[in-house]
């Protein structure tokens, strides 16, 4: 086991998946308390450009050999959705540390298999979701802490995306909505701090049927409403991916009994506070302090290592601000022998929330029951 300390040695990360993956490798080189060793992608003329780019010796275009590096001690998967849970399971067995991009997987079985592997091996797994450290989510949250909010009575989540252009990966065209619902889910289950219990869930409208017909999957958008244990909170959770004209949203809103937020209607449109009545404030979350509490990351990109009192946001940080977070929550969940905050189990009940929420809709609207 890792344990803070002048003299110990650093982790040595794995990044295996160099699309949206490469953005990660600055971050490790970075940290203090890693170093990015080895990279993996099955292109090798793409491999051997991001090796030179980044000065990482270690390169691999078979990812077993990769496992079987014991000079390897954790590895962070961007690859496609199919591969997130074989991969992970493989990298858990062979005795690594796993941080892996969402979604945790696409059937049941295989995060109950993850979850399980996760307390076998006494090894780390986190779900890297950045709604779940993203500068809004964090701003937010720190309101709720402090009881600025009072009382939460509603929750809703939307992912709004049309992939109907061409240039993306194939496997995306007709891919279910709401397996790939967690950036909608995270903010809501993790704000309420509950598990998430059933699901009822909706589908509305019809997709082109030579996408449908790739996974059986006829929904142009599909609508849940989730139920949580030991809560009289509803939250409702909608995602769309084709044949549905909007702009990007992927948002939260949260109603209290003191305060309300709601996520900006279109890009730099601002998002909005409501306190009293009828009361509305406009609020900028830049890459200033937002008050944010020491314990949430500390470390931000461009080698700065940020003060104990403070969280500094960098503009340009992916995803709202959210990488150099999720990289220094999935490092200090190592060093301290402890598990992540998105851990297996918790990764697992927000994922499943997704795949039974799309069973749902299939079944007519059937409500369907979280196992653990």
């Amino acid at each position: 086991m890792h344990r803070r300390g002048k003299n110990v040695a650093k982790l040595k990360i794995a990044i295996v998946g160099l699309g949206f993956g490469a953005e990660f490798i600055p971050i490790y080189q970075d940290h203090p308390q890693t170093v990015c060793t080895a990279i993996c992608k099955r292109n090798a003329t793409e491999l051997q450009g991001i090796g030179d780019q980044f000065g990482i010796e270690k390169r691999y275009t078979d990812f077993r050999a990769l496992l079987r590096d014991p000079d390897i001690d954790a590895i962070h998967i961007n690859t496609p959705i199919a591969d997130h849970a074989w991969m992970a399971i493989e990298g858990l067995k062979a005795g690594k540390h796993v941080a892996c991009t969402v979604p945790m997987a696409i059937t049941v079985d295989e995060c109950l298999q993850i979850v399980a592997l996760e307390g076998q091996t006494g090894k780390v797994y986190m779900m890297m979701e950045t709604a779940a450290y993203t500068r809004e989510y964090l701003y937010v949250k720190n309101l709720y802490r402090q009881g600025k909010l009072g009382e939460i009575q509603f929750l809703r989540g939307s992912h709004q995306q049309n992939m109907g252009l061409p240039g993306w990966p194939a496997y995306w065209y007709g891919f279910p909505p709401m397996y790939y619902a967690t950036h909608a889910v995270a903010p809501l289950a993790d704000l309420l701090g509950k598990r998430i219990r059933s699901v009822r869930c909706y589908g509305s409208g019809r997709i082109d049927e030579e996408y449908s017909k790739r996974y059986d999957s006829p929904f142009a958008v599909e609508t849940s409403q989730m139920l949580f244990e030991d809560s009289d909170v509803a939250c409702e959770v909608t995602r769309s991916l084709f044949n549905t004209t909007r702009q990007y949203r992927e948002s939260f809103d949260v109603y209290g009994t003191r305060m309300s937020f709601e996520w900006e209607q279109t890009f730099e449109g601002g998002h909005v506070l409501f306190s009293g009545f009828e009361d509305a404030e406009k609020i900028e979350i830049g890459d200033g302090d937002p008050g944010l509490p020491k314990e949430i990351a500390k470390y931000a990109l461009k080698r700065q290592i940020v003060d104990e009192e403070h969280v500094s946001f960098i503009q340009g940080a992916g995803h709202g601000g959210s990488h150099p977070h999720l990289v220094h929550a999935f490092v200090s969940a190592i060093l301290q022998g402890r598990k992540a905050h998105v851990c297996a189990q918790v990764a697992a009940n927000w994922t499943m929330a997704g795949i039974l929420s799309h069973e749902s809709a299939m079944r007519g609207g059937a409500l369907m029951t979280l196992p653990g």
